[in-house]
């Protein structure tokens, strides 16, 4: 039983779980012998004491442990302590692809071939090694922190010849082969279809067949056409999609044959994505899908002395539940039982019918070739004893030996051309015409010959007649003339033109290097000139350059490195436009240019212009707020133009320093916000009782004065009521707010 600080081997320090599988779970634990985090893979506890699967999970082990490759997860240790089956491995700081699709939703093209391009160079190391890893799926691979690639879990994988067989085959149903599913033979071929499914989940985000059970989605994967996966996602090229649907054909002899070639495929779609280069099977010329038969799984029980167990295992492949589960444990029909379980049979019993009259054909075609064979030996035969065929030039027959047939030279000098070549013809031997001015000959005459008159040569001879050039026709010079040019003006001149291709560092492309016969010389009309025309520098072992612009600075990288290019000095560069910004606008090298393996690249990546701002916010000033009292708490807030805020905080102690680098905006607002206390008088009059003291107040004019009465009479005032002013103080609290507009520095 694993327990969280347990220590494995007196060594292996279990820390935490970060995953688990079908057969395992998986540990970061740390090494305490070279000090170091690693992944330590244990078989669950409910497997330890089944043999079977101790033994597959062994041989994951030795199966992995050879493999050592950046795109491959590497594995440290194996071993077992108590019953704990464990396999210690490099722990990557990162998550599972899967993940990282569910994250995105789907992957950009460039970023999806990228991605395969490493994964298949990891399972292309294995392959090499002998490993079919049989599970690869968006879960067994890991995208670490530092954008590198890794294939993991070689759980399933063996170390397995061409004839491996599916017994010991697990995969996942999604990204199974038809072969896996049908029970057939799984090879290099098995991982390239499930690489392409796995493409097909980048591009997409979704799985290209899904179904209620497992056995309807393994139907699928045999007998439902790949949809394409510009059916899902617009703006996929061609040329990816092409390459999803022929890593994913039914026919394992139909799909790429290697990772290699895949590759070549991949690293080509991201220089030229709406090129039409991959190159689909003649299905006319391939085989029918191989799938075991009944004869191959007697061989195959034998071998096992297990016969149940062949037929259990490729039914749980089928069904997809997984090693280690009883049939309890899944919900579908068992062999033999049920809809699916039909249509399996069906599909059988259609592949073996295909295979039948497939070999009725091949048995039909082998007799007809043996009886075309026979009639053509017959036939060179008689032709042989009848002189019929000649022999090889300069009396050599095909075997090399030296021909015993001889023949005399007939008589040339004086005829003209074409009577002499007749002649030679008949006799068997090969004209060869070259023209020569002269006074003393008609036009047309032949002059000499490289064979004396009356002497006996052999059959097949070359013989070279000079005629009298006259009536030849000068060949032009044509060398420097493109392709096209050069041909035209030999063909106008009544010569047939043949032409040879030759890499030249000097010459440019489709422009003649060199002809044969050289300029000025006098030839037949439809006799042969030869040009050589150049097809410019040698670019085997060159990497052509891709087209960079619009990628993002991790795509631009990734891209480079799985076309074995560095990726050299990333500028960022100030672009007003923020549709471009964190996107490669601009790249040293021009796409297509042909660069050697490992040569450093530099791109521009759009930028934006930045600001900075340094001081020391000052108190609320005089002229700003003459109540502010020295020692208020103040709220200080400063927001950029955009709506970021750079400064939220309430201080007493100025000046207050700040520093800011980095700011998207050239201003701000600084707002500083406070309370202040207002004291206020307040004068009020009030009136007094006759016994307090009120201070005299001088008489106004008139005061005195007699009010007249209504009746004339004169009255004199009444006494006047007593008052008197009252002061007091009263304090309140006011919100303040003192706002400044702050210009930012700019930093480039």
């Amino acid at each position: 039983m694993i327990k969280i600080g347990m220590l494995i081997a007196d060594r292996y320090e279990i820390l935490e779980k970060v995953g688990t599988g079908g057969m395992a779970d998986v540990y970061k634990s740390k090494d305490h012998t070279l000090n170091r985090y690693v992944a330590v893979k244990v078989l669950k506890q409910e497997f330890s004491e089944n043999a079977n699967f101790v033994s597959k999970f062994r041989v994951e082990a030795q199966a992995a442990a050879g493999l050592a490759h950046p795109n491959i997860v590497n594995i440290y240790d194996v071993g077992e302590e108590k019953g704990i089956y464990y396999i210690v491995m490099e722990l990557v700081d990162g998550i599972t692809l899967k993940n990282y699709i569910e994250k995105k939703g789907h992957l950009s093209y460039q970023e999806a071939v990228t991605i395969a391009i490493h994964v298949s160079m990891g399972i292309e190391a294995a392959h090499r090694n002998h490993i079919i890893h049989r599970d690869i799926k968006p879960q067994n691979i890991i995208i670490s922190k530092d954008g590198k690639v890794k294939v993991t879990d070689f759980g399933i994988a063996k170390a397995a010849t061409s004839d491996t067989i599916t017994s010991n085959v697990m995969g996942s149903v999604h990204y199974t082969s038809p072969e896996q599913a049908r029970g057939g033979y799984s090879d290099e071929k098995s991982d390239v279809y499930s690489l392409g499914v796995t493409l097909f989940e980048m591009l997409t985000g979704c799985v290209p067949f899904d179904g209620e059970t497992t056995v309807a989605i393994a139907i699928r994967h045999i007998k439902d056409p790949m949809p394409s996966p510009a059916e899902y996602v617009g703006g996929i090229p061609k040329s990816v999609c092409d390459i999803v649907l022929k890593c994913c054909e039914k026919s394992p002899d139909r799909r790429y044959q290697n990772m290699g070639e895949l590759q070549a495929d991949l690293k080509r779609s991201l220089t030229d994505p709406d090129g039409d280069f991959v190159k689909s099977v003649d299905p006319s010329e391939m085989g029918n899908t191989r799938a075991m038969t009944e004869e191959e799984k007697r061989r195959i029980n034998e071998m096992t002395d297990d016969s149940q167990l062949i037929d259990d295992e490729i039914f749980r492949t089928v069904s997809g539940s997984g090693v280690g589960y009883d049939d309890s444990d899944i919900n579908v029909p068992k062999p033999g039982k049920g809809k699916y379980s039909e249509e399996l049979v069906e599909e059988e019993e259609e592949e073996e019918e295909e295979r039948e009259q497939s070999m009725d054909r091949f048995a039909a075609i082998l007799i007809v070739l043996a009886v075309i064979i026979i009639i053509a030996i017959i036939g060179l035969l008689m032709g042989g004893r009848s002189g019929l065929y000649s022999l090889g030039r300069n009396g050599r027959d095909n075997t090399g030996a030296e021909s015993t047939e001889m023949v005399i030279m007939p008589t040339v000098v004086g005829q003209d051309v074409s009577t002499a070549r007749a002649a030679l013809v008949k006799q068997g031997l090969i004209p060869e015409i070259v023209y020569q001015q002269s006074d003393k000959f008609s036009v047309g005459v032949v002059m000499s010959a490289s064979e004396k008159e009356g002497s006996s040569i052999p059959v097949g001879t070359t013989v070279v007649l000079t005629v009298c050039g006259n009536s030849g026709t000068e060949v032009p010079d044509v060398i420097g003339m493109e392709r096209l040019e050069a041909v035209s003006l030999l063909t106008d001149k009544g010569f047939n033109v043949t032409v040879t291709e030759k890499y030249s560092e000097d010459i440019e492309e489709d422009v003649v290097i060199s002809q044969d016969p050289i300029s000025g010389v006098q030839a037949e009309e439809g006799s042969y000139v030869t040009i050589v025309v150049s097809i410019g520098p040698d670019m085997s072992g060159k990497i052509e350059m891709p087209n960079l612009l619009g990628m993002t600075e991790q795509e631009a990288r990734g891209t480079l490195s799985a076309l074995g290019l560095r990726t050299g000095n990333v500028r960022t560069v100030i672009d007003m436009d923020e549709n471009n910004r964190g996107l490669v606008i601009a790249q040293d090298v021009e796409p297509g240019e042909y660069l050697d393996e490992g040569t450093a690249v530099n791109f521009d990546v759009a930028g934006q212009q930045t600001y900075s701002y340094s001081a020391g916010i000052s108190a609320p000033t005089y002229n700003e707020d003459p109540d502010y009292k020295s020692g208020t708490a103040v709220h200080i807030e400063i927001v950029t133009d955009s709506g970021k805020t750079l400064l939220d905080t309430t201080t007493s102690a100025f000046p207050y320093l700040v520093s800011y680098t980095g700011i998207a905006s050239s201003s701000g607002t600084l707002t500083m916000t406070y309370d202040v206390v207002i004291e206020e008088t307040i004068r009020e009059e009030v009136e007094v009782e006759d016994d307090e003291e009120v201070p005299d107040e001088p008489a106004e004019p008139g005061d005195e004065a007699e009010e007249e009465s209504e009746g004339g009479e004169s009255v004199k005032p009444g006494p006047t009521p007593k008052t008197k002013i009252i002061e007091r103080v009263e304090e309140h609290t006011e919100s303040r707010t003192v706002t400044r507009e702050l210009d930012f520095t700019p930093e480039n």
